[in-house]
């Protein structure tokens, strides 16, 4: 586990690792497993339905543990398929840091499509953080398309965290939600693309229960060549509250996409979506250039400000 120094930075870029894992742990590297640890309360076993991955069993009332399960890819050619299933018990308030990095520095592709489904029980508290990451000196492309559905029982709270940060050559993050009565699914995406970059997050988010709400909020910057796509679906089947906010910088011949949709299907719920996209705004590189910052500092400093 973490045998190279590829594989230390990349842990550290994707889950903050530095050294071993505190708590419950499964890191997968090149298709298999590098290490695992289950505790009293947060179980981690292989699946036994013939797919990869591991399912991920956390007990009622299990509160203040953090689960991690990254992945790193280090070879150029490995393409795979995941399924994680995460089964949350009642009154749980947990932290579960997942994500993917991959250092390619071949002529081959690398991906990973990992798909993770949540059952998040009564009046449970779920934090997931989720980073991408790419790096190499290769002409193989590193791919990412990760795959998320939510199940929120009665009360319970999930938020979400996603970010790419660089060096993900295309990707497709789709997002399928459904929340009961009185449950909270809030979401926070940051996506950076560069060079000639595609980037296309699908979220869904199904208000079945009364009194449930959303916030899906996406912060993205488009440099390059790059395209990005964000769209996003609040369907309002009960009395409700959504809400989805698209914000995008868009520099060089960068390309982004806001589609958003709301539908009410019950008389009380209360629908918004939101979309601003342009580029930076001249006066904000003005002003910081007469503090004596060159027009790539200060438009770095606007950009990592935005996407903090």
């Amino acid at each position: 586990m973490m045998d190279t120094q590829v594989d230390r930075e990349l842990l550290e870029k994707i889950a903050d690792l530095i050294g071993k894992p505190v708590g419950a742990f499964n890191i997968r590297k090149d298709c298999g497993c590098d290490g695992r640890v289950s505790t009293e309360h947060i179980k981690i076993d292989d699946r036994t339905d013939g797919h990869a991955g591991i399912d991920i069993r956390i007990l009622d009332g299990t509160k203040g543990e953090t689960c991690h399960i990254p992945v790193i890819i280090t070879k150029s050619g490995v393409e795979e398929t995941v399924y994680n299933d995460f089964y949350i018990g009642e009154d749980c308030d947990v932290e579960i840091v997942a994500g993917c990095g991959i250092h390619n520095c071949g002529v081959q592709n690398s991906q990973h499509d990992g798909i993770h489904t949540f059952h998040v029980g009564k009046n449970a508290r779920v934090r997931y953080i989720e980073r991408h990451y790419g790096e190499g000196d290769g002409n193989g492309e590193n791919i990412m398309n990760p795959t998320t559905v939510v199940e929120l029982g009665e009360g319970s709270y999930m938020e979400m965290e996603t970010t790419q940060i660089k060096g993900v050559d295309s990707t497709i993050r789709t997002t399928r939600a459904t929340l009961g009565p009185d449950a909270t699914l809030i979401i926070h995406e940051k996506v950076m693309t560069h060079g000639k970059q595609h980037a296309k997050s699908d979220f869904t988010v199904d208000l079945n229960g009364a009194g449930c709400h959303t916030n899906v909020i996406s912060r993205s910057v488009a440099r390059g060549q790059s395209h990005q796509v964000f769209m996003a679906r609040i369907n309002g089947n009960a009395p409700c509250y959504g809400h989805s906010e698209c914000d995008a910088i868009i520099m060089d011949q960068g390309v982004v996409s806001a589609i958003p949709e709301v539908t009410a299907n019950c008389l009380d719920a209360q629908l918004v979506h939101e979309a601003a996209i342009g580029k930076i705004a001249g006066e904000q590189l003005t002003k910081l250039m007469t503090l004596g910052l060159t027009e790539k500092e200060a438009e770095e400093q606007i950009v990592n400000g935005f996407l903090k």
